[in-house]
């Protein structure tokens, strides 16, 4: 088997579970979404509603108006009488088309505004509801499935919203407004044109079944896209690096031809409903015109009638392609409908306390008292921690890979709850702080430094927009990073690359720092915030790191003796335990044990 077809078949295994589970979960939620959005607009939605009336009955109108200029307003041949008659339906016609015309402005304005206000609040609710949910779950949730919700979902919504209901409700007026012309007209030829009713009912509800499951399919499919898409471009440098272009190739273009194919699914069935419709009608109008000519000829019925009868079935047979392309977009907007109403069933693993305290002065205590915590069950990370971080004082956390500092650096910043114990700052559980409010005191540094796009003091006003421009510079002063910045370009006004590409890793670390320093916060945690530095950045940042830490709590998951250094206490972690507590003199001077034996390592690396 090669490794395209082996790849082929995985991913179209794990597109169907996914599909399962996404609809498992997403089975209801998408009319209940519809309702919600609609909910706020019932008033504008009423007079749009009005005013599709008021236009049909207008356009609903002319043929019955041609009728009674053919019968009435037009004198026989002999007759040079009165032209009044025929005037004055003219006139009614130029009016009814006017208004015609006039309803459907004020219709597409109006229903543009309704439906532009609606998508704007549901990308912004979409958008809100991402940022408040948990980082569990966006470890699970990747990013090109962020950007399909946001994105090719919303567009579909839009693309009903703009051209769906409209369709629908002047199909469903035209077509019960034309059936019961056509009986008030002629009893016998309506009928007749009516015979064709079932034969459309059959052929709609085909493709009402058939449609929706190709639809949702075409769905799924573009997310795959989108989501290789975004993943490849995001790691662009280790596609370069790893040669995996060709490979990345490969794969877009299966999941590419998989979307390709689920659309060309979808417009095989508009090709088979459109034509059926379309020669039913012709079929219909063949008979009526057959017998209604019939009728005439013997007296039966009036050539206005016959006239208008055969407009009237024109109009009959229109709203079902109307019908069709409301099919085809709700079909899509339900499925992209499903998908955001999953998203926004979703709750945060770290949800917000119904009561809580406020604390207006944090000192950094942190205290950890009988935590417990496992990413999946049965495999406990920490098995039970228990630990005391005065205020004020700076630890080191170091430990083999797995040994648990991350996942005690991300239960501090209540990234994830305990499953078991309590995590205190100053006394007071996590649990009982709102977020705004457990973010002001506790900030976390990560070795990624991800800076945002926009200028340099954009990047450092980051967790205090508010703050000016003087503040933003004494924080660079002092971590000695207002040199390099007036050395770029347009000085703190240079726009950054993505994720400030134009920096070095060490510039980027100092801008980091900046951005922590500027905040403020009691807690501090650096996540291996320099462990990605070479040795004259590492020297770089040092300076800024002690002003950082100076009169505030810090945790440092620390891979660098350099690190470890400026710290007033280690903590060595083993299977989320601790097994070594101390200052990092008193740990050396021992002669024995793990961070003797890491500090012997550090030192000869150095030599």
């Amino acid at each position: 088997m090669s490794s395209t077809t082996s790849w082929r078949g995985v991913a179209e295994s794990d597109a169907e579970e996914a599909a399962e589970r996404e609809a498992a979960r997403f089975t209801g939620g998408s009319a209940q979404l519809l309702r919600e959005l609609l909910r706020p607009y019932k008033g504008a939605i009423r007079l749009l509603v009005l005013i599709v009336l008021v236009e049909n009955a207008a356009r609903l109108s002319i043929p019955y108006l041609v009728k009674e200029g053919i019968d009435t307003g037009i004198p026989p041949i002999t007759d040079y009488g009165d032209k009044g008659p025929l005037l004055t339906i003219v006139a009614i016609v130029l009016v009814a088309t006017l208004t015609q015309a006039v309803a459907r402005n004020i219709f597409l304005v109006r229903s543009g505004r309704v439906g532009q206000d609606m998508l704007f609040q549901v990308r912004r609710r979409v958008f809100r509801h991402f940022q408040i949910l948990s980082p569990a779950f966006h470890d699970s949730y990747t990013s090109g499935r962020v950007i399909s919700r946001q994105t090719s979902d919303v567009d579909a919504i839009y693309e009903m919203l703009e051209t769906g209901f409209d369709g629908l409700v002047t199909a469903a007026l035209t077509l019960v407004g034309t059936a019961g012309l056509l009986l008030f007209l002629d009893v016998k030829l309506g009928l007749v044109a009516l015979v064709c009713g079932p034969f459309l009912f059959w052929l709609t509800n085909w493709f009402r079944v058939s449609s929706a499951t190709s639809y949702r399919l075409t769905r799924e499919k573009v997310a795959l896209v989108i989501v290789h898409f975004v993943e490849s471009m995001g790691g662009i440098r280790a596609v370069q690096a790893f040669r995996r272009g060709p490979r990345n190739q490969e794969i877009f273009d299966d999941v590419n031809d998989q979307y390709r194919a689920a659309n060309l699914v979808a417009f095989r069935l508009v090709a088979w409903f459109m034509p059926g419709i379309r020669l039913i009608g012709n079929i219909t109008i063949a008979v009526v015109l057959l017998y209604g000519g019939y009728l005439a000829y013997h007296g039966e019925v009036t050539v206005g009638v016959l006239a208008a009868f055969l407009l009237y079935l024109r109009q009959f047979f229109e709203p079902m392609m109307e019908i069709s392309q409301f099919y085809n977009t709700f079909q899509s907007a339900s499925a992209a409908l499903d998908k955001l109403a999953g998203v926004l069933r979703e709750r945060p693993s770290v949800p917000e306390p119904e009561h809580p305290t406020t604390l207006t002065d944090a000192h950094g205590e942190l205290r950890f008292d009988g935590v417990h915590f496992a990413y999946v069950d049965d495999r406990p990370v920490l098995p039970g921690l228990d630990l005391t971080v005065p205020a004020g004082q700076t630890i080191a956390l170091v430990g083999t890979t797995g040994a648990g500092k991350t996942t005690l650096a991300k239960l501090a910043t209540r990234f994830y709850d305990p499953d078991e114990g309590r995590i205190l700052l100053d006394g007071v559980d996590l649990r009982d702080l709102t977020s705004d409010n457990l973010r002001e005191a506790v900030v976390m540094v990560t070795q990624e430094n991800y800076l945002f796009s926009g200028t340099i003091s954009d990047n450092i006003r980051f967790g205090r927009p508010e703050a000016s421009q003087e503040e933003v510079e004494r924080a660079t002063r002092a971590l000695g990073a207002h040199e390099f910045i007036m050395a770029l370009p347009q000085g703190y006004d240079t726009h950054v690359a993505n994720r400030g590409g134009r920096l070095s890793a060490g510039q980027r670390q100092l801008v980091a720092f900046a951005r922590a320093f500027l905040a403020d916060p009691a807690v501090l945690i650096l996540d291996e915030a320099t462990s990605s530095l070479d040795v004259p950045s590492e020297r770089l940042v040092q300076h800024a790191l002690r002003t950082v830490l100076a009169g505030r709590t810090a945790l440092i998951i620390a891979h660098r003796l350099s690190t470890v250094e400026i710290a007033d206490r280690v903590i060595v972690m083993e299977h989320g335990r601790v097994v070594e507590d101390g200052s990092p003199e008193s740990l050396v001077a021992s002669g024995e044990g793990r961070f003797s034996d890491l500090n012997d390592a550090w030192l000869e690396s150095l030599a």
